[in-house]
């Protein structure tokens, strides 16, 4: 078929290369000299990419763009907010499936049918969904009315920028964390997994295609140690939007609690960990399906 070898020629043409990766800051492309790399998870000696590790300077300077795009960005009306990703999954689902697909397959050790169902499927349906859950939030009204009042909701984003970071398993996750934030008018600073930096990168580049203003969200990769002590004790930080481990939560959970008192407001905390769940397979199963 013509996607099986779009998919051929993407995977032949990302094995011979190792893009550098920036940090993004406000639309702009910054190296901070200190270099990590992702590997293929099945050939530990072929990196799929090298990135500039976001460092304590370009972690303030992130949040600092982000709160400079924040007036204009929650000013605009939601749907022309909820066009930009209604556009960039579009141009995920079509332009960039194969290369998208073929960057999870070699960075994340997925086949293509995980790879799809991940980083085309899964990674556009949040994208539209999002848009249709933002219409249906700011649907809801007060119902009924006093003579002589109209009684109006008006939903607000939050006061302050939005941490997200992301894991290492699927890409669609990562473009999730730092995307739904944004669709309600926030501004995000995004970290991603550093043995996903290659799929979140081109995700966030799909974004920009799309249409993302500069400075909504800012993409940061590298260890989280410098950036969540800048955040973490930032005056406007307002959100984290977490994948990841318990214990990872658990610390940034309680950082943020004994940093109460130098906040704006009270962040919220929205966060998914890992953890390992058993199954009740009943007699009557297929014992070989099922394993």
């Amino acid at each position: 078929s013509v996607e099986r070898e779009n998919l051929k020629k993407a995977l032949d043409k990302m094995k011979k290369e190792c893009p550098e990766i920036p940090c993004i800051i406000g639309g702009q492309e910054v190296r901070t000299g200190k270099i990590g790399k992702q590997v293929m998870p099945s050939q530990h000696n072929h990196a799929v990419c090298t990135f500039h590790e976001v460092d304590a300077k370009a972690a303030n300077a992130a949040i600092e763009a982000s709160l400079k795009a924040k007036r204009n960005w929650e000013a605009l009306p939601w749907e022309s907010r909820a066009a930009i990703f209604l556009k960039a999954a579009d141009l995920l689902s079509t332009k960039y499936r194969a290369e998208m697909t073929a960057a999870v397959m070699l960075g994340q050790g997925k086949n293509v049918w995980q790879a799809e169902i991940d980083c085309v499927a899964e990674m556009a349906d949040f994208w539209r969904f999002n848009a249709k859950y933002t219409e249906e939030l700011y649907g809801q009204q007060p119902p009924e009315n006093s003579q002589f009042i109209w009684n109006r909701l008006e939903y607000r984003p939050l006061e302050g920028f939005v941490l997200a970071i992301s894991p290492f398993n699927f890409a669609a996750i990562g473009a999730n964390l730092a995307s739904a934030p944004a669709i309600v008018g926030n501004t995000v600073v995004w970290k991603p997994s550093n043995t996903a930096v290659l799929s979140n990168y081109l995700a966030y580049k799909v974004l920009v295609e799309a249409g993302l203003p500069a400075g909504v969200i800012n993409f940061l990769p590298g260890p989280g140690h410098e950036l969540g002590h800048a955040a973490f004790n930032h005056r406007e930080f307002a959100g984290l939007h977490f994948t990841g481990s318990t214990a990872t939560f658990q610390n940034m959970w309680k950082t943020i609690a004994t940093n109460l008192d130098k906040y704006r407001s009270y962040p919220l905390i929205v966060g998914e960990t890992g953890g390992k769940n058993f199954h009740f397979v009943h007699s009557s199963a297929d014992v070989d399906n099922v394993v």
